[in-house]
């Protein structure tokens, strides 16, 4: 069984985006051997940014906060809200823009292993 508190994860597995934009704390990994990675992200107000996890699936929980997903092929918009998921199931290149700051709970498949941050495509690579 693992046992793990948000405080203690923030000491020990924060990461900052160099942009500026959010910080991640990962609470699971790849080497808790789940088959996926579980982090608390927060997206900072005013901020915006494109991604496209081209190697990942990812679901996203808002528990706080208000935003908004554009998926950047269709261009179809969906408010983000406290008590709202949404999955990118097809690989979906998107933009998300926090209005207020948000707090989400994520989880990536495959896992990921800690320190990543996006790449130029938005993605994260592979170990």
């Amino acid at each position: 069984m693992i046992i793990r508190n948000l405080d203690e994860c923030k000491k020990k597995s924060k990461v900052d985006d160099p942009n500026g934009n959010w910080n991640s704390v990962r609470m699971l990994l790849k080497a808790d051997k789940m088959g996926f990675s579980f982090h608390i992200t927060t997206i900072y107000k005013d901020k915006s940014m494109q991604m496209h996890y081209i190697n990942h699936l990812e679901s996203v929980y808002c528990i706080a906060g208000k935003g908004l997903i554009k998926d950047l092929t269709t261009g179809d918009e969906h408010k983000i809200y406290p008590g709202m998921i949404y999955a990118l199931d097809q690989h979906d290149k998107h933009e998300l823009s926090a209005s207020e700051e948000m707090t989400l709970a994520c989880v990536f498949n495959p896992p990921i292993s800690g320190n990543e941050v996006h790449n130029e495509n938005g993605a994260y690579e592979l170990d």
